[in-house]
Protein backbone atom coordinates (compact mmCIF):
# COMPACT_ATOMS: atom_id res chain seq x y z
CA UNK A 1 0.00 0.00 0.00
CA UNK A 2 1.35 3.15 -1.04
CA UNK A 3 1.59 6.01 1.18
CA UNK A 4 -0.06 9.30 0.34
CA UNK A 5 1.96 12.34 -0.23
CA UNK A 6 1.21 15.60 0.00
CA UNK A 7 2.72 19.73 0.97
CA UNK A 8 3.11 20.44 4.47
CA UNK A 9 0.99 22.75 5.65
CA UNK A 10 1.41 25.80 8.55
CA UNK A 11 -0.32 23.40 10.75
CA UNK A 12 2.12 20.80 10.67
CA UNK A 13 5.20 22.65 11.56
CA UNK A 14 4.87 21.39 14.88
CA UNK A 15 4.56 17.85 14.04
CA UNK A 16 7.45 18.03 11.24
CA UNK A 17 10.29 19.47 13.62
CA UNK A 18 9.14 17.00 16.07
CA UNK A 19 9.73 14.13 13.00
CA UNK A 20 13.00 15.32 12.27
CA UNK A 21 14.18 14.94 16.04
CA UNK A 22 13.55 11.42 15.50
CA UNK A 23 14.21 10.30 12.07
CA UNK A 24 16.53 12.61 10.55
CA UNK A 25 20.47 12.98 10.96
CA UNK A 26 21.85 16.21 11.98
CA UNK A 27 19.12 17.18 14.68
CA UNK A 28 21.49 20.02 16.13
CA UNK A 29 21.15 22.63 13.90
CA UNK A 30 19.27 25.38 14.48
CA UNK A 31 16.05 24.21 12.96
CA UNK A 32 12.72 26.38 13.93
CA UNK A 33 9.57 26.76 13.35
CA UNK A 34 9.92 30.70 12.25
CA UNK A 35 12.54 29.07 9.45
CA UNK A 36 9.68 26.32 8.41
CA UNK A 37 7.15 28.84 8.16
CA UNK A 38 9.39 31.15 6.41
CA UNK A 39 10.22 28.16 4.10
CA UNK A 40 6.44 27.41 3.67
CA UNK A 41 5.41 30.96 2.92
CA UNK A 42 8.31 31.94 -0.21
CA UNK A 43 7.30 27.96 -1.92
CA UNK A 44 4.62 26.16 -0.13
CA UNK A 45 5.36 23.19 -2.19
CA UNK A 46 8.66 22.49 -1.12
CA UNK A 47 7.91 20.21 1.70
CA UNK A 48 6.96 17.28 0.88
CA UNK A 49 5.46 14.92 3.49
CA UNK A 50 4.27 11.22 3.61
CA UNK A 51 1.44 11.19 5.74
CA UNK A 52 -0.06 7.65 7.11
CA UNK A 53 -3.26 7.80 9.27
CA UNK A 54 -2.20 11.56 10.37
CA UNK A 55 1.42 10.46 10.96
CA UNK A 56 4.20 11.87 9.34
CA UNK A 57 6.45 9.10 8.06
CA UNK A 58 8.60 10.88 5.83
CA UNK A 59 9.54 14.20 4.60
CA UNK A 60 11.87 15.88 1.78
CA UNK A 61 12.41 19.58 1.05
CA UNK A 62 12.63 19.93 -2.72
CA UNK A 63 14.03 23.61 -2.95
CA UNK A 64 14.21 25.27 -6.28
CA UNK A 65 15.68 28.27 -6.58
CA UNK A 66 15.27 29.12 -9.98
CA UNK A 67 18.67 27.52 -11.08
CA UNK A 68 19.56 24.16 -9.06
CA UNK A 69 17.72 21.53 -7.09
CA UNK A 70 17.90 20.85 -3.67
CA UNK A 71 17.21 18.43 -1.23
CA UNK A 72 17.42 18.61 2.25
CA UNK A 73 16.09 16.98 4.92
CA UNK A 74 15.04 13.34 3.85
CA UNK A 75 14.14 11.03 6.25
CA UNK A 76 11.76 8.32 6.45
CA UNK A 77 10.25 7.25 10.09
CA UNK A 78 12.70 4.42 11.81
CA UNK A 79 10.30 2.03 11.29
CA UNK A 80 8.83 2.65 8.22
CA UNK A 81 12.35 2.55 5.88
CA UNK A 82 12.58 0.37 3.17
CA UNK A 83 8.78 0.19 2.34
CA UNK A 84 9.35 2.87 -0.63
CA UNK A 85 8.16 5.83 1.00
CA UNK A 86 11.64 7.29 0.55
CA UNK A 87 11.40 6.73 -3.29
CA UNK A 88 8.03 8.01 -3.58
CA UNK A 89 9.10 11.30 -1.93
CA UNK A 90 12.52 11.41 -4.41
CA UNK A 91 9.95 10.99 -7.30
CA UNK A 92 7.85 13.68 -6.30
CA UNK A 93 10.40 15.93 -5.65
CA UNK A 94 12.46 14.73 -9.23
CA UNK A 95 8.74 15.56 -10.78
CA UNK A 96 8.37 18.85 -9.23
CA UNK A 97 11.64 19.60 -10.64
CA UNK A 98 11.44 18.34 -14.02
CA UNK A 99 8.39 20.93 -13.95
CA UNK A 100 10.32 23.81 -13.55
CA UNK A 101 13.14 22.74 -15.91
CA UNK A 102 15.47 21.45 -13.58
CA UNK A 103 18.21 19.30 -15.21
CA UNK A 104 20.14 18.28 -12.03
CA UNK A 105 19.16 17.61 -8.47
CA UNK A 106 21.28 18.13 -5.37
CA UNK A 107 21.58 16.60 -1.79
CA UNK A 108 23.90 17.19 1.22
CA UNK A 109 24.49 14.53 2.98
CA UNK A 110 26.82 13.91 6.28
CA UNK A 111 30.08 11.86 5.49
CA UNK A 112 29.44 9.54 8.12
CA UNK A 113 25.99 8.53 7.25
CA UNK A 114 26.32 5.22 6.26
CA UNK A 115 22.17 4.68 6.00
CA UNK A 116 21.61 7.86 3.65
CA UNK A 117 24.59 6.93 1.34
CA UNK A 118 22.45 3.34 0.30
CA UNK A 119 19.01 5.05 -0.22
CA UNK A 120 21.04 7.94 -2.00
CA UNK A 121 22.79 5.91 -4.19
CA UNK A 122 20.20 3.44 -4.73
CA UNK A 123 18.01 6.45 -5.97
CA UNK A 124 20.97 6.76 -8.63
CA UNK A 125 22.25 9.61 -6.67
CA UNK A 126 26.31 9.70 -6.75
CA UNK A 127 28.79 11.61 -4.86
CA UNK A 128 30.68 14.40 -5.73
CA UNK A 129 34.43 13.92 -3.71
CA UNK A 130 35.60 17.00 -5.53
CA UNK A 131 33.36 19.14 -2.96
CA UNK A 132 33.19 20.62 -0.23
CA UNK A 133 30.71 22.49 1.62
CA UNK A 134 32.05 26.01 3.09
CA UNK A 135 29.27 27.77 5.36
CA UNK A 136 29.37 31.24 7.39
CA UNK A 137 26.66 31.76 9.94
CA UNK A 138 25.14 35.15 9.37
CA UNK A 139 24.04 37.13 12.40
CA UNK A 140 19.88 37.28 12.99
CA UNK A 141 18.75 40.60 12.13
Amino acid sequence: MAVPLRTAQPADIPRVLAFWKLAAEDTDRDDSAEAVTALLARDPDALLLAVDEDEIVGSLIAGWDGWRCHLYRFAVHPGRRRQGIGRALLDAAEQRFTGFGGRRAGAMVLDENDLAHAAWSAAGYHRQPQWSRWVKPLAAS
